[in-house]
């Protein structure tokens, strides 16, 4: 018995041994295996962001929480390693025998050579972005962040979102300094951001400390946890601390910000696109393929915005006609229309309560509608909420949240409730199946939901996939029959005439030189929108070049290779089918998703 015992406990040690080897092998070289190599980088960028972490809820059911104690590592010691991270990973991707991939295999090898290699490219322009402005930054990100998805069940989580304000010093320094680097070689902010900045902070520390958003989340997170677990006495212990925190640590790191944004407003004096960065043509070609997963040039991209805003004029000005608005220009027409009392909720409480409302009534509506068009449908749910007030007013009209990985709650369609003008009623229909069904929170969530796949699969995104997914996911809904009221088909055209307009101006912006007036100036001609709503997503194009191209030429493409298909087979093209081959490979660059569609297309004419 003894020599047994001893036979399986040397034999378990080698088992042991032996694992770890390959632990430590698939971790510092490289993998046997490359589905063991995706997880290897997956993992390592994970692991360098706790924020996403945070969001995605991946490790909580593990037992482990310790990234919602701290920030990620935004030193440009830290952005060097990165760097050569992914150049590494690159040439260990290249060093793998592809040559007899196949089926989701190719697939897997392809998409990630696409991720990566465009990752590596982008390391030339890594200093030509504003990594604070009016739209994301820390500013505004963090807050976010801890207010809408972490979540606080315990003690434990409590000391965790504590220790998480006490970072926040730390990570606004690093990002000062990177926009110090950034200065320093030439790439300084518009104008209008580093006021918008200041306005931002100035309304984040207005509130003091039991006021700021921050400390108030945090007391509705501990409301939610059974008395069972905490009670009073300790609930009011962690809100002292977290106001005192606040006070030492979260308002000193915005005030740090606040000053140096003080000393940007001397030397940020103009509105101007890419084109004014050093060697700027070509970091905003470099944008438009990364966003595109094209390889278009400015000069095409501008004449097809011109086009499709000819062709959806066209059809927003038969509708407006129609509906007795024969006079004046669209956007005089349009202006008309929004101003209606039918079409506008109340400008207070009730009514943008009733707003929510009834964007959840839509959303509901449509998902009990799918199955003529999807065999594929998520498990997460979707759910509408408000815009925070924070940030409202430079945040765009709308935004989706994606449901945490480990189904702790839905997923998120944030409206921006700042002006009730902004949102005629004849355009809700198509803002909530883009933000939700069959749009983003359709896409996203059965992305998630796969399996079988290496995990890259299910996150990995691409702008032109997931933002033409969801440009498309809007007509889709209307020829199903969900907007059999013409005045909700204009808010569709008007919602695709926004697309088509930021083909113009983007490219007008970042390569033709126009101003940003000239810009608002076409837009509100084209569209109709307010100016006010004009004026966020005009602002919103300086700072993220190229991203907004990615909706209409994802959508293109997307109803391209359909049409392809129907063609193609006749009476054997089955819209769920389509849809299946379209979804369930999780986000792809265009190419590759034309050469899945073509599988599809191919594999069906032998049956």
């Amino acid at each position: 018995m003894k020599r047994t015992l001893k036979w399986a406990a040397l034999i378990a040690a080698v088992v042991v041994l032996a694992v770890l080897a390959l632990g430590l092998q698939t971790w510092y070289t490289k993998p046997l295996s490359i589905n063991w190599f995706y997880t290897r980088v997956f993992a390592r960028f994970a692991l360098n962001n706790p924020e996403l972490l945070t969001s995605m809820r991946l490790l909580e059911p593990l037992g482990i929480r310790g990234h919602n104690g701290k920030f990620s590592d935004s030193s440009q010691a830290h952005e060097d390693a990165v760097a050569a991270q992914w150049r590494d990973d690159l040439t260990t991707l290249r060093s793998y025998n592809s040559a007899g991939y196949n089926g989701q295999d190719r697939l897997s090898y392809d998409i990630f050579d696409y991720f990566v290699n465009d990752r590596v490219k982008g390391e030339r322009w890594r200093l030509h972005d504003f990594p604070v402005n009016q739209l994301f930054g820390v500013q505004s990100n963090l807050p976010n962040l801890m207010t809408q998805q972490q979540q606080v069940n315990d003690a434990r989580d409590a000391e965790l979102y504590i220790a998480r304000l006490r970072d926040f010093p730390r990570k606004f320094a690093q990002v000062i300094d990177g926009i110090k680097l950034r200065e320093a070689k030439g790439m300084v902010p518009p104008k209008f951001t580093v006021e918008k900045v200041l306005a931002q902070i100035k309304g984040f520390m207005a509130s003091g400390t039991a006021g700021n958003e921050l400390t108030a989340a945090f007391k509705e997170k501990l409301a939610k946890i059974p008395a069972e677990k905490m009670d009073a006495a300790t609930r009011d212990a962690f809100t002292a601390r977290v106001e005192a925190t606040v006070k030492d640590s979260v308002l000193r790191a915005y005030a740090a910000l606040a000053a140096h944004f003080e000393t940007l407003r001397g030397t940020a004096t103009a509105n101007n696109g890419a084109w004014s960065l050093p060697d700027g043509d070509a970091y905003y070609q470099y944008q438009i393929e990364s966003n595109t997963t094209t390889t278009m040039t400015a000069a095409q991209i501008h004449a097809l915005g011109l086009a499709e805003v000819a062709r959806v004029g066209a059809a927003m000005d038969a509708i407006l006609f129609s509906a007795g608005y024969p006079s004046g220009t669209r956007a005089e027409k349009i202006a008309k229309l929004n101003a209606s009392p039918e079409q506008l909720y109340a400008d207070n409480d009730v009514g943008r309560a009733q707003l929510l409302k009834d964007y959840q009534t839509i959303i509901d509506e449509v998902s009990a509608g799918l199955e003529p068009y999807f065999k594929t449908k998520p498990k997460a749910k979707v759910v509408v909420k408000r815009v925070p007030e924070f940030t409202e007013k430079s945040a765009p009209g709308a935004y989706y949240q994606p449901a945490p990985l480990d189904g702790s709650a839905p997923g998120t369609f944030y409206a921006n409730l700042r002006d009730v003008k902004e949102l005629p009623k004849y355009a809700m229909r198509t803002l909530a199946y883009h933000e939700a069904v069959p749009g983003h929170h359709l896409q996203i969530a059965i992305a998630q939901e796969l399996k079988g796949l290496p995990i890259f699969r299910s996150l990995v995104p691409f702008t032109s996939y997931l933002e033409g997914w969801a440009l498309y996911a809007e007509q889709l809904a209307w020829e199903a029959g969900y907007e059999k009221n013409p005045l909700d088909n204009l808010g569709r055209l008007r919602d695709e005439m926004l697309r088509a307009v930021r083909l113009v101006v983007d490219t007008g912006i970042h390569s033709k030189r126009w101003t940003r007036e000239q810009a608002i100036a076409y837009m509100m001609q084209q569209t109709g929108m307010p100016e006010s709503e004009v004026t966020t997503e005009i602002e919103r194009y300086f700072v993220d070049p190229g991203q907004a191209l990615a909706y209409k030429v994802g959508m293109l493409i997307i109803l391209e290779l359909r049409e392809r298909a129907k063609t193609t087979l006749g009476a054997r093209f089955d819209i769920r089918e389509f849809h299946d081959g379209v979804l369930a490979n999780g986000a792809m660059p265009l190419a590759v998703l034309e050469r899945v569609v073509d599988a599809y297309i191919a594999g069906k004419k032998t049956m």
